[in-house]
């Protein structure tokens, strides 16, 4: 099982922007794609993914300097940050973890057969989103089953929320033929969104304010273009921290660069998955039925293109930062969370269908909730981390245990039960 799960491994580091082309080439082929279709398709996709990683590289290189002026406001904080690479590295050591990759591959097809689902989700780079609760309770509980049986079971509950969501996203994005199969946030971050809507909808006053970046554009003209918004956005962020006016308005072309260049890479994605899609339809007419459409899971990343997602994203940076000084008991300080928040935010921006004003107020109290799960589930983070056998000194944390709900609900179980 060892030489198993080194296989696993070793194709896993080979990145996204390499396996996923792999993953969509073989896919396609087995919807009966040609060879040089396939292979086209599989590397747009590809391509795509890995200009979607350069951009949102380009983000965090942009608010670098203002990342690194509040990293040094929190220079006495107790518990570190570890970051959610070192966490999903970590929870890959698990004794279980290539049975289980193994077993979520596997049903996904068997589910897709019997007709239960019509999701295929290729996300497999995000798999860590189900054996980090796995490697938890594994880690909390002593257990070799439960923490399989939470792994697997994840991976299940993904398929159908994937499923159940999967219009709205579409409608939304634009992406046919697509879902997000990213368990952490199709299963918390969304259903907040939604919640938070329901809620701003009984509010009178709040529910009449409608702030999308197309009417503001409609209205005030050349200021309301995304180009123009991130240069605006990412210079104020600059000045707020005190940078020196070049580096305060190189961070605004940065910011301004990702708003119009994040929208061009998922198009050179679904120009890929467009084809894919087709095949894949026809594929299900033939093999499962007509009217049977499938949904091919995709990562967060691919609603990384929506304006509004990412002007909430730089707005609620230093706002992360204010909160770490004004919540009690804060013993960490969220530098780690800074460069998820991009991630936290498309499907906050669906659930509020494009609204700015409702995004941010849902993107605030979301924050507020990461934030506090992040900082008070520290010691199961920490004890998952030392379970794994990665050394670490004193107290560390990540934001899984804020925007992963399995994480949340198997923290909190342990604290009652122990």
């Amino acid at each position: 099982m060892e030489a198993v799960l080194s296989v696993i491994q070793n194709i896993m580091d080979m990145g996204a922007s390499v396996m996923l082309p792999v993953v969509i080439f073989i896919l396609s082929c087995v919807f009966r794609m040609k060879i040089g279709k396939a292979l086209k398709t599989g590397l747009l996709v590809g391509i795509g993914f890995q200009g979607l990683g350069l951009v949102v590289g380009l983000l965090g290189t942009s608010l670098q300097p203002a990342i690194d002026y509040y990293q040094e406001m929190g220079s006495g904080y107790t518990t570190m940050d570890v970051g959610w690479a070192a966490v999903g590295a970590a929870s890959w050591s698990v004794p279980f973890a290539a049975i289980a990759i193994l077993m979520i591959v596997g049903l996904n097809v068997l589910f897709i057969l019997l007709k239960w689902t019509t999701v295929m989700n290729v996300d497999i780079w995000n798999y860590i989103h189900f054996l980090i609760p796995g490697a938890l309770a594994y880690a909390l509980f002593d257990s070799f089953w439960l923490g399989l049986t939470v792994t697997v079971g994840l991976s299940i509950v993904t398929l159908f929320v994937a499923q159940w969501f999967a219009p709205r996203w579409e409608a939304y994005y634009g992406l046919e033929g697509t879902t997000c199969t990213t368990f952490s946030f199709i299963t918390f971050a969304y259903p907040f969104g939604l919640l938070v809507n329901k809620l701003i909808d009984l509010i009178p006053g709040l529910n009449k304010i409608d702030i999308s970046l197309e009417k503001v554009e409609s209205k005030i003209g050349f200021f309301g273009d995304p180009a123009v918004i991130g240069l605006l956005v990412g210079t104020f962020l600059g000045v707020l921290t005190r940078q020196e006016f070049t580096v305060a308005i190189s961070m605004g072309v940065g910011v301004s660069a990702v708003l119009v260049l994040i929208p061009k890479m998922v198009s050179v994605m679904m120009e890929g998955l467009t084809a894919i899609g087709e095949a894949a339809k026809e594929f299900m007419k033939k093999h499962i039925g007509e009217g049977k459409k499938l949904y091919i899971g995709m990562d967060i990343a691919l609603g990384l293109g929506d304006p509004t997602a990412i002007t909430t994203t730089v707005i609620l940076i230093p706002i992360a930062i204010f909160l770490a000084f004004i919540i009690p008991g804060m013993h960490y300080f969220p530098v780690g969370v800074l460069t998820v928040i991009v991630y936290m935010i498309p499907l906050l921006a669906l659930a509020s269908n494009g609204n700015l004003f409702r995004t941010l107020v849902t993107g605030f109290f979301f924050l507020v909730i990461v934030l506090i799960g992040t900082n008070t589930f520290a010691p199961e983070a920490t004890e998952m981390m030392n379970a794994t056998g990665v050394p670490v000194e004193g107290v560390v944390t990540d934001s899984f245990w804020g925007y992963n709900l399995a994480n949340i609900i198997i923290s909190l179980f342990h604290r009652i039960v122990r």
